[in-house]
């Protein structure tokens, strides 16, 4: 396998991570409580994003293959719940 098709096997690998974290980060100051964030956009993505890619890691050597349904549903369970500490949503 050549680099080329390494660094597609890895952008398809992370794509749900950031596609996740970019549609919390979008819809949290709709969704989320009004007033000013707790902190940048920008963070919050990256944190939602590591946080993602971390559930996929896991998944992927837990199962030993990519794309369970069971992974992408901890991921959607994780980065929610990363968005409601991240927005307070405990107050």
């Amino acid at each position: 396998m050549g680099p080329l098709d390494v660094l597609n096997h890895l952008l398809n690998f992370v794509a749900p991570a950031a596609a996740l974290a970019l549609l919390l980060v979008l819809a949290g100051g709709w969704v989320g409580p009004k007033g000013r964030p707790a902190m940048a956009a920008w963070r919050r993505f990256a944190i939602l994003f590591a946080v993602g890619v971390a559930v996929l890691a896991a998944g992927l050597v837990l199962w030993g293959r990519d794309g369970k349904m069971l992974t992408y549903a901890a991921l959607v369970l994780g980065c929610a719940s990363t968005q409601w500490v991240l927005s307070r949503g405990w107050r």
